[in-house]
């Protein structure tokens, strides 16, 4: 898994350009069985992924704590809620908030587990997103994640295989 991770950013920058103009043809005729697929090739993809083997994503990036996120955890973890977000939390550039560090103070990195996991964030609970409603409306997230997310980028690969999208080509007429 440690050298997948690795190699993980490089095919996810590779695969960028051609994930972009995939996504903006998708969005531009986007199947109504979209949802559907994805959860279907989200489902199929971790039904052999195990995040413990990985957990890139708690050891990079933040998830976006919303009040209700902090209110439950503090309360778990028998903190006020202004103590917690003193402890824990800060504003990002687009005002969210966000864990100070990485990575994830809750994570054990011995075993890749979380320590508030029953209560952790709805943003890591819905973690890598593929299987979102609607999901059409967070493809530049989902970009982003193929380049944290081992099976967020074989998700993507997949779906450019099952649903393959063409240019716009000129149809000669007689």
């Amino acid at each position: 898994m440690e050298k997948r991770l690795q190699e993980l950013p490089k095919l996810a920058q590779e695969a960028k350009k051609e994930n972009e103009k995939y996504f903006a043809r998708l969005k531009k005729r986007t199947p109504k069985r979209l949802d559907y697929l994805m959860q279907e090739l989200h489902d199929k993809e971790f039904e052999k992924t195990d995040c413990l083997t990985c957990g890139n994503c708690c050891k990079t990036t933040s998830p976006i704590f919303t009040d209700t996120d902090v209110e439950r955890i503090a309360k778990h973890l028998k903190m006020k809620v202004a103590a917690f977000e003193d402890q824990y939390l800060r504003r990002d550039e687009d005002d969210f908030k966000v864990l100070k560090s990485s990575p994830c103070s809750f994570l054990d990195l011995s075993d890749n587990t979380c320590f508030i996991y029953k209560v952790r964030p709805k943003a890591c609970a819905e973690y890598p997103h593929t299987n979102r409603k609607k999901f059409i409306g967070i493809t530049d997230l989902t970009i982003a994640n193929t380049a944290i997310c081992p099976a967020t980028y074989n998700i993507v690969e997949n779906l450019k295989k099952v649903l393959p999208l063409e240019g716009n080509k000129k149809v000669r007429r007689k």
